[in-house]
């Protein structure tokens, strides 16, 4: 039986959760699930600049999970602008804020 995966300290849940292009209704699109975890490791990186030692810091996981987490994000993302689809930013392995606990976050 495999270890049970460690939450990711996420510091804010994002105010929006749904992209998609404009112009097409939903109905028509295909969409990518982006985990928190995968959204959080992308916003610190790619929009706060921090570096990826930094990013694991504060997101309490180690910079090769960081690196992981963040190449899948970018992929999903990626994939998504590529091909027109929509992007739900949901689920994942999460805790919230600074000080949370593993054991008693508010993760999925």
């Amino acid at each position: 039986m495999p270890r049970p995966k460690r939450k990711r300290c996420v510091q804010a849940m994002p105010t929006a959760v749904f992209f998609k292009p404009r112009g097409v209704p939903l109905r028509e699109l295909k969409g990518v699930v982006l985990p928190l975890e995968g959204f959080e490791a992308f916003r610190l990186v790619d929009g706060e600049g921090l570096s990826r030692e930094e990013a694991a810091v504060l997101m309490d996981v180690s910079r090769p999970t960081l690196c992981r987490i963040l190449m899948e994000a970018r992929r999903t993302v990626a994939r998504a602008l590529a091909g027109g689809m929509a992007i739900r930013i949901d689920g994942g392995s999460y805790r919230l804020g600074k000080d949370a606990r593993p054991d008693t976050g508010n993760g999925r």
